[in-house]
């Protein structure tokens, strides 16, 4: 068994400002950079969480050959350029062109990629792959859990898998499941039958965790439909709600022998997701309001409190560098709390020049001109420089090292915070313990992220509050002004369909 193998991932917030570049790429925003041949398979060792090395290893312990093309992976942000999408998407195909005949194309997708030109830059891949092998040839996908799956993709390839986690543990373990499905589809001979069909209503990812209840529970319930009715696979993403585009939401897919059999796995599915609808929510705090519980959590002898900073989460293109809840905690005068990561590099620049234990002046973050956000104006003491090199271990990220840039750790009054000149969503509490900041100890915790911090902040954390403070990745969908979802679709669970909303924005014009 020969397969091919390319990676190509980017979570696009359509709302966002920034583009992802080829830069971005090359520097890969908490992932390997982009590598091509040998290189990838030196990336993707054992206990790195990502499809790809979950793919590698299992094929690997069944003897199959795999010639890796490339993989690379950028910081969600805002869509990926027209020149950088079209640069290495050709270098897929022309790598797959070069390598045939093989037996097998997988590819490493994350389902949710916009580029400048075109809103689905993963179905216009695997179309062109599909063109490219011919109709024969098993095409299999991997997918992150925020997928926003088109009939495109779905029909272009002969199966598609996604993570069933979030935070996403499973992301080595979906790499494992997408080879199996190569396997079953050489040793079937023949495409397997389909079903898909889309949920009717949004998730804001804040409500997402699969660590809590309604998700848990459904994914669970995923598990049982799958194993009770006999399909080879049934997958639901719950998309990413930040993509204006007209198939963004959530879709439940099938494969199975028949088509009787993966249609009914579907609807099966189907009525618990739609029946969970209202289940799909929480409380929402302003920044004075989470520094406030977290105090008083904290007076309870609960400590740490984790904040999430949900809407500047770098991990769904925020820019990582809004303010509102560093304002918030030296406001209080909080005696002992953490944040991380900020991204300025010149305030990185500055505090490497001036030396720890220096005091500066600065304009702290607020420097991506995000509505409602600026800079925080302080002086501030340079408790620690580092070269931002550091090695995860944590479920999310995995074993491996990450590269944050030149970092410092920053004090004011009892608030320190993690600055570094590259982003990556702060979900490694090692990511705090490299700037001297030990994550167990410290009584309140804000982390630039939405869900996947749980992963490892969960177990020492005493409360977990959700923030809304300024960012680009709202938490209500309602906040954003849409032009391409279909009419029918609720933008929050119980909450208006596009067209109502639309509307409505109308009549406030």
């Amino acid at each position: 068994m020969r397969i091919l193998l390319a990676g190509f991932q980017h979570e696009t917030n359509t709302f966002a400002t920034n583009p992802a570049d080829m830069a971005a790429f090359e520097h890969g925003g908490g992932f390997p950079g982009l590598c091509r041949g040998a290189a990838v398979v030196q990336a993707m060792v054992p206990g790195v969480n990502i499809p790809a090395a979950g793919f590698l290893t299992a094929a690997r312990a069944a003897g199959a050959e795999v010639d890796p093309i490339l993989w690379g992976a950028a910081c969600p942000s805002g869509p990926v350029t027209r020149a950088t999408y079209q640069a290495i998407t050709d270098e897929i195909v022309a790598g797959i062109a070069a390598r045939l005949p093989a037996d097998a194309v997988y590819l490493d997708l994350h389902g949710a990629m916009v580029a400048e030109h075109l809103p689905d830059g993963e179905g216009a891949l695997i179309e062109r792959v599909r063109d490219l092998v011919g109709p024969d040839m098993p095409l299999v996908v991997s997918l992150d859990l925020h997928a926003n799956v088109t009939e495109r993709m779905v029909m272009a390839s002969d199966a598609l898998v996604a993570f069933r986690t979030y935070p996403h543990v499973d992301m080595a373990l979906t790499g494992e499941r997408a080879f199996a499905l190569v396997a079953a589809r050489i040793a079937r001979g023949r495409p397997f039958a389909r079903a898909m069909a889309q949920v009717p209503y949004m998730v804001p990812i804040c409500w997402q965790s699969t660590m809590n209840e309604p998700a848990a529970g459904l994914y669970g319930a995923l598990e049982q439909v799958e194993a009770a009715t006999g399909v080879t696979s049934l997958s639901w993403a719950m998309g990413f709600p930040a993509a204006d585009f007209d198939e963004c939401g959530q879709l439940i897919w099938a494969y199975a022998d028949d088509a009787v059999t993966a249609e009914a796995a579907v609807a099966a599915l189907m009525d618990q997701v739609v029946a969970a609808e209202p289940a799909f929510t929480g409380a929402l705090l302003a920044p004075d309001q989470a520094v406030a519980e977290a105090l008083r959590l904290n007076a309870e002898g609960l400590k740490p409190v984790v904040i999430a900073d949900a809407q500047d989460n770098p991990g769904a293109g925020g820019s990582s560098d809004t303010t509102g809840l560093l304002a918030a905690l030296v406001a209080a005068d909080v005696p002992d709390a953490a944040l991380g990561v900020l991204w300025d590099p010149a305030a990185v620049a500055a505090a490497h020049a001036a030396g720890e234990g220096a005091q500066i002046a600065l304009s702290l973050g607020g420097h991506s001109g995000v509505v409602g956000d600026q800079p925080f104006e302080g002086t501030f003491t340079v408790e620690k420089v580092s070269d931002g090199r550091l090695y995860t271990r944590g479920p999310y990220y995995g074993t491996r090292e990450m590269q944050l840039g030149d970092a410092a750790c920053l004090r004011i009054g009892g608030v320190r915070i993690v600055v570094a000149t590259e982003k990556a969503q702060m979900a490694d509490r090692e990511m705090f313990r490299f700037a001297g900041i030990t994550p167990e100890d410290t009584a309140i915790l804000v982390v630039k992220s939405a869900i996947h911090f749980r992963a490892d902040f969960a177990p020492i954390a005493a409360r977990i509050l959700t923030a809304v403070a300024p960012g680009a990745m709202m938490m209500r969908a309602t906040d954003w002004s849409w032009q391409h979802l279909r009419d029918d679709l609720r933008l929050m669970p119980g909450g208006p369909t596009a067209a109502e909303h639309r509307a409505a924005q109308s009549e406030n014009a």
